[in-house]
């Protein structure tokens, strides 16, 4: 990414193209978000049970440009009042990434307008910038912590400035997403597991069973769910297995996740003294993290902020909002076509 002096800002267009989401938008700073659409492969990778790699950016490359007319139509633009485009540049699928910055880079390149790669995970963590704030809540601003749980990331983060990144914790093997979807799996719940594991827990008794809380009773701010999906595994192989004992594991599953983020977001905040905390990713939708952190949020006096549920899971609208961001502070990316499927958050050059 390099500095140079900031263009004229108008509408960017963002192209989000990391996994098996297809999102593009369009943000303009001063006023917000112009248009939106998001395309999911669910469908596709329903049958193999997760996401295959090939079949992802195949799609990508059916659905990318038919959204981005849909948007711009959306927003009532036309291609030429774009001033610059944005795309996730990793990390992700390295496929999958190639797919939106093939695109960004051609489309830049022919209306002789920048390009910004954006940080995938930057994306999540700017997210809720894209809401209004709620009355008697003060803006969003940093310094801040924020919680990026997803799929792919279990990730504490520390924002000094916009660009100015400290990873306090990270996960030593299964991301949160990622243990709630192996979960969901091993007791036969259809894909994605997740979203049909919360939704059964919403019947369970949170007494019948207690798992553990992995790595709280410790000092540190890591994650680790490995342990915890074992627990479940052997507590399902023992049990009946009927509906109502898959609600009831379910439901102490989600329960063990959700205070085990719970107890490391509190952490972090009391170790960096800040007061206010962003919860983004696709497990930032889940309902009972969300009331946790609230609540907690009211007792002990810290500020919470989430997108809303749309803008939880991958999409272009983070994206436009990065990379608008970027632009203003005159930081683009060369001609080159050029993704990182492994890429530090704490290497992004700080916003001025």
């Amino acid at each position: 990414m390099t500095d140079s002096k900031a263009p004229l800002q108008g509408p960017v267009l963002g192209i989000e193209s990391s996994c098996d989401e297809t999102g593009v938008a369009v943000y303009e700073s001063g006023r917000g978000l112009l248009a939106h659409a998001l395309y999911s492969q669910i469908a596709l990778h329903a049958e193999y049970g997760g996401v295959v790699p090939e079949l992802a950016s195949r799609d990508h490359v059916r659905k990318l440009l038919p959204l981005l007319r849909q948007t711009l139509a959306e927003g009532g633009l036309k291609i030429s009042d774009l001033s610059a485009v944005a795309y996730t540049a990793g990390p992700g699928l390295i496929g999958a990434l190639l797919v939106g910055a093939s695109v960004a880079r051609s489309l830049a390149w022919a209306l002789e307008i920048p390009a910004i790669g954006v940080h995938h995970m930057e994306g999540h963590l700017l997210a809720p910038l894209l809401e209004e704030s709620a009355p008697g809540t003060e803006p969003l601003a940093p310094p801040f912590v924020a919680l990026l749980v997803s799929g792919g990331h279990s990730l504490l983060v520390g924002v000094d400035r916009i660009g100015s990144y400290t990873i306090l914790g990270d996960t030593l093997d299964d991301a949160a997403g990622e243990a709630f979807d192996k979960t969901a799996k091993l007791m036969g719940l259809p894909y994605p597991g997740g979203p049909a594991l919360a939704k059964i827990a919403e019947d369970g008794d949170p007494k019948a069973y207690r798992f553990s809380r992995p790595m709280t009773d410790r000092p540190g701010l890591d994650f680790s769910f490995s342990g915890l999906k074992t627990q479940v595994l052997m507590a399902w192989r023992d049990s009946n297995r009927t509906d109502f004992t898959k609600a009831n594991i379910a439901r102490g599953f989600e329960e063990a996740i959700v205070e085990t983020l719970a107890i490391k977001c509190r952490r972090a905040l009391a170790q960096t003294g800040y007061r206010r905390l962003v919860v983004s990713g696709g497990v930032g939708a889940n309902k009972r993290l969300r009331t946790q952190l609230a609540h907690a949020g009211q007792r002990e006096g810290f500020h919470t902020y989430f997108p809303r549920l749309a803008f939880c899971t991958d999409n272009g609208a983070m994206i436009a909002l990065a990379g608008s961001i970027r632009l203003a502070a005159g930081q683009t990316t060369g001609p080159e076509i050029k993704v990182l499927p492994r890429w530090d958050l704490q290497t992004l050059p700080e916003v001025p």
